[in-house]
């Protein structure tokens, strides 16, 4: 099932993510990058700010607005300048980077800003949590092709290289799992996880497909898992949903 953009955008929850974005970016300034840009509509809003906005994406993104230049390009290899960018918006992009080359985006961030960098992830995401199977290879996916989860300590160390300003909080969430109910739904073929979901397979590209019928024995452990589940909820802590951070580099001292 494709997301709608627009319904998701217009949202109270993602309305409340990007303000809260938006008061950590500087008032203006000369040229914007928008990593993982979509459909435009944070570019759209940092060109209300800045002259000149790049929206960045892995394919050239169909973005009509002036102030606004579309750009095919890899996060891993920014074809810019050094310090070219009064700040570097990258937000709910760095949960689907591939591990290994996550620390090289965050440094080819740090490079072109010549000043704020700000960042939005899930905070503290259990990444065990709606898990789907493929339908294709059978492998068991992280929900919405996430494959990284962040804390505080996490976006420091791969922001080394610049000076953390501020951090914020988004909405709340409890969601957590264990290892008992999450082996449980992933011999039952995890259906609960999160099959609308637009992302393919981390492993084989194919699209995710739909949850598989159960038998008697993978339905009951599935209600084992909901029950521990359930159980343990009851001393989870609320935590914040989204983690926004705004860095400084040296270049805007």
């Amino acid at each position: 099932m494709a997301t709608d953009l627009a319904a998701y955008r217009a949202s109270s929850n993602e309305q409340a993510r990007i303000a809260d974005l938006f008061r950590l970016i500087p008032p203006g300034g000369e040229r914007a990058l928008d990593i993982g840009a979509r459909d435009g509509y944070l570019a759209k809003l940092l060109a209300e700010r800045y002259r000149e906005v790049i929206a960045l994406d892995l394919e050239r993104p169909a973005i009509d607005h002036p102030g606004v230049y579309p750009v095919k390009g890899n996060a891993a290899k920014l074809e810019f300048p050094d310090r070219h960018f009064d700040v570097v918006l990258c937000a709910e992009v760095l949960e689907h980077i591939p591990p290994d080359i996550l620390p090289t985006v965050c440094h080819e961030i740090t490079r072109v800003s010549r000043g704020a960098i700000v960042i939005g992830v899930p905070y503290r995401q259990d990444l065990r949590c709606g898990r789907t199977t493929c339908s294709s290879c059978g492998r068991t996916n992280p929900p919405w092709g996430h494959v990284n989860s962040f804390d505080e300590s996490r976006l420091q160390s791969l922001f080394h290289d610049a000076k953390l300003e501020t951090i914020t909080y988004v909405g709340t969430t409890i969601e957590q799992t264990n290892p008992i109910s999450a082996a449980l739904l992933e011999f039952a073929g995890n259906p609960f996880g999160t099959w609308e979901q637009q992302e393919a397979c981390v492993y084989c590209g194919s699209r995710i497909g739909a949850p598989r019928s159960r038998n008697q024995l993978q339905r009951l452990a599935t209600r084992i898992a909901s029950i521990l589940d359930s159980l343990q909820s009851r001393f989870v802590r609320p935590r914040g949903n989204w983690i926004h951070a705004l860095f400084r580099t040296a270049a805007a001292d």
